[in-house]
């Protein structure tokens, strides 16, 4: 079997198996100093259902997060993988989202003019860009001033924790595995090192193998702009 074709076969296995996993979002959530926080459903409740204008959201994957947008927002979806396209537009029309536009592209070249989208959502992405730097100046670029970039991201452990030696050994064969997914990348340095005009996070983890540990927040544009 040629390699490219190993490939599109895990790009449609990946797909399917995206559509059928939302069940993570019933998952108890716990911040790092042990106090429990509720669901992952709740979390997202609280970043995503407050938004309005145009949002984009970079990797959708099959649609997980669109039960938490309110409905009239005009969302745009930039999604690398085409065999999750069909899975976006049925739960689309499934959730009652009135607008939306879905794009195959990447992140780290958005097709949309500076200073035009109001927010942008990563949930379970920044994990997987090939550069992360130039995905968040991306990111950074096309929002308006004082706009905002809503994050829910799974990141590398404490570093010499078990957890962070496993994430460091299992990394190739689980970017194989999962579609470039790093176990182990320091999103939060990234973010930080980005030039947003403020960065707000929390830490926390989740009861799944490998990729426990977790931050979710939001990064804000100046209100001026460059």
């Amino acid at each position: 079997m040629k390699f490219a074709n190993l490939s599109q076969i895990q790009k449609r296995l990946f797909a399917w198996g995206m559509s059928k996993a939302n069940s993570i979002d019933s998952s108890a959530i716990a911040l790092k100093n042990g106090t429990i926080y509720g669901t992952m459903a709740e979390l997202k409740q609280s970043l995503l259902g407050s938004l309005q204008g145009k949002v984009l959201e970079i990797g959708p994957g099959a649609g997980a997060n669109f039960s938490y947008y309110p409905k009239d927002i005009d969302w745009i979806g930039i999604e690398p993988n085409p065999f999750m396209h069909q899975y976006l537009e049925q739960e689309a029309n499934l959730q009652g989202l009135k607008q939306i536009t879905l794009y195959r592209g990447s992140s780290e070249q958005l097709p949309m003019p500076a200073h035009s989208i109001d927010s942008v959502v990563s949930t379970h992405v920044l994990c997987s860009v090939n550069n992360i730097e130039q995905t968040l100046q991306e990111i950074k670029r096309i929002l308006k001033p004082g706009g905002s970039f809503i994050f829910l991201e799974h990141v590398a452990a404490d570093c010499c924790t078990w957890n962070r030696r496993i994430q460091d050994t299992i990394e190739p064969v689980w970017k194989v595995m999962f579609d470039n997914c790093h176990p182990n990348r320091t999103t939060w340095i990234a973010l930080e090192n980005a030039g947003f005009q403020s960065v707000d996070y929390q830490e926390f983890t989740i009861s799944f193998p490998i990729v426990s540990p977790h931050i979710a927040g939001v990064a804000k544009t100046s209100i001026a702009v460059s």
